[in-house]
């Protein structure tokens, strides 16, 4: 009986050491497979990472959406111009220390952090409960190395920074549709959140604000 208790320990341990893991982040050992409904949520319980179909279609897209709200409200998409069309879809940390989406057994990803990692490539993505996912260098720096308020889509929340960056862009686009996230024009319409109000159709030369 003693060697049955024993070994149901050291399997719980085993299990623990390899499966713990905090509920807000993906690591190289923590991946999300759409298959099994998994999804990230910040510390806080603010927002979830996932995938996700928009209205009517069965497209699938990694996302960003309001956890707490009972109409699930998406404000950042990752492949919104690169659907995959089955439940096959992995988000995970790829060899390269990004975080990648794949379809399946595909070795090249539908979309990617794309960024040059220098240094140890033991990344660490997290979803923060101001809507951001970051990407982390796993090391004693912790650096930052990509922020999806880098690369918005349609929607404008709080302590995102309005500004021009050359290498991203930082253009928000509005949906095509309810049911399809791909970008159209840039002067299209915004969602607005905290203290940024947007209008459809704005001149981007004219935002205003309100404190």
């Amino acid at each position: 009986m003693n060697s049955v208790k024993w070994l149901i320990r050291i399997l719980l341990v085993f299990y623990l050491s390899h499966f713990s893991f905090p509920a807000d982040t993906i690591t190289l050992d923590h991946f999300i497979q759409d298959n099994n409904d998994q999804v990230i949520v910040s510390a806080g319980n603010i927002f979830a990472l996932g995938f996700f179909s928009p209205g009517g279609s069965t497209n699938r897209y990694v996302g960003i959406w309001y956890f707490q709200i009972p109409v699930k409200t998406v404000v950042w998409v990752a492949n919104r111009d690169n659907p995959i069309n089955d439940t096959s879809g992995i988000l995970r940390i790829d060899a390269r220390g990004n975080l990648a989406m794949f379809q399946g057994n595909q070795t090249l990803p539908v979309w990617s952090t794309n960024i040059s990692i220098a240094g140890t490539r033991n990344s660490v993505a997290q979803i923060l409960d101001s809507g951001n996912l970051v990407l982390i260098q796993n090391d004693t720096r912790k650096a930052l190395l990509w922020q999806s308020f880098a690369h918005p889509t349609n929607t404008w929340l709080s302590f995102m920074k309005l500004g021009f960056n050359l290498r991203t862009g930082q253009v928000f686009t509005s949906w095509k549709s309810p049911d399809d996230p791909g970008r159209v024009s840039s002067n299209g319409f915004v969602q607005g959140f905290g203290s940024f109000v947007a209008k459809r159709h704005m001149d981007w030369s004219k935002v205003e604000w309100y404190t």
